[in-house]
């Protein structure tokens, strides 16, 4: 198999949002969003098989240490996976084979990263891959409403019941206003944990300013009684797959189960719209309430030299450690007690 990189403006993105395993992270919109936040390039292949095409690549690359990096998707993009779309029958494993020799031979690259939500380990390990994971829940959405709502546990259902009870509305946001107050929730969330958000507002405005004109994006709020936001949330999706990208609520209104309310929401809508999977967007055992199932996806990491695959490690532990102390100097400063030690 070979690939041939082609102009990622110019292309026929239609062509490409046909294919069957697209996702969200592929379009168009999404990419320019990475670019956006990220300093990244985009990287489009064409990978053809016998003469034939085979499906397409998509990446970024970027600098991080002075390595020059291929990412499908890369730490810190807050982005699971990107990948590949393939015509039926194509091996992802050959693809991947591929898309190396891209990254080393015409991207010059000393590091890349791929993961797909159609990948199997075997994929990549037989092309001496190390292996990682991007691990999550998903929920069916091919289920009727009734089994979605019957398969939550009680507790939950009845979360969803009062919040309703309790005169909690759901409704759909297409304003500029929406970036701060889900970000003022973010900070809520974050500092009942001694931590600050790992992204800044300035993500949450640029992933609206790409993505929600496309339509592939679901921004909620949630009102109390009176008509204050006391919840939001941010939810990609196209295709088969729709996405948890982002939950936050005030601490002091989760009383009346605005987040509950919110998943149930997100859930409906989605399948109205042909979503046959709802991936729930990382670990976190309080999303089993809801009924979904645990699920990973590969994600496959090689470096040219072995000093690129320590750095990567060392900048990944130097990150963690940013985010406890800048949680612990906001506390400070708010004359709030330090987290409790590890």
């Amino acid at each position: 198999m070979k690939c041939e990189i082609v102009d990622f403006e110019s292309a026929n993105h239609d062509e490409l949002n046909s294919f069957a395993d697209r996702t969200v992270f592929q379009t168009p919109e999404w990419v320019r969003f990475i670019c956006d936040t990220q300093r990244a390039t985009p990287v489009l292949a064409r990978l053809q098989e016998n003469g034939k095409l085979a499906g397409y690549f998509t990446g970024l690359t970027i600098q991080r240490f002075g390595v020059k990096v291929l990412g499908s998707s890369f730490p810190g993009w807050t982005t699971p996976y990107i990948g590949f779309n393939l015509l039926p029958g194509v091996s992802r494993a050959a693809a991947l084979k591929a898309v190396e020799q891209m990254a080393w031979n015409d991207l010059k690259c000393l590091h890349m990263e791929v993961s797909d939500p159609y990948f199997t380990v075997e994929d990549g390990q037989s092309e001496g891959f190390n292996c990682e994971f991007f691990i999550s829940y998903r929920t069916d959405l091919t289920q009727s409403e009734e089994q979605l709502f019957q398969s939550m546990d009680s507790a939950c259902r009845r979360c969803v019941r009062k919040a309703e009870k309790s005169g909690v509305t759901i409704e759909e946001s297409h304003d500029p206003e929406f970036a701060d107050e889900y970000y003022a929730q973010l900070q809520d969330v974050f500092s009942k944990q001694g931590l600050v958000p790992s992204y800044g507002i300035d993500r949450v405005r640029a992933l609206i300013k790409h993505v929600e004109p496309s339509g592939n994006v679901l921004l909620l709020r949630a009102r109390d009684a009176e008509g204050k936001c006391i919840a939001s949330g941010i939810f990609p999706g196209f295709n088969k797959i729709s996405e948890f990208w982002g939950n936050a609520s005030f601490r002091s209104s989760q009383i009346l189960r605005p987040n509950e309310a919110i998943h149930w929401y997100v859930m409906r809508y989605w399948k109205q719209r042909g979503a046959q999977i709802y991936d729930w967007g990382g670990e976190g055992t309080y999303k089993e309430k809801y009924g979904c199932t645990p699920y990973k996806v590969p994600w496959f990491t090689k470096s040219r030299y072995q000093f690129v695959s320590t750095l990567r490690e060392e900048a990944r532990k130097m990150f963690g450690r940013k985010q406890r102390f800048m949680g612990w100097l906001q506390n400070r400063r708010a004359g709030a007690p330090p987290p409790a030690a590890e």
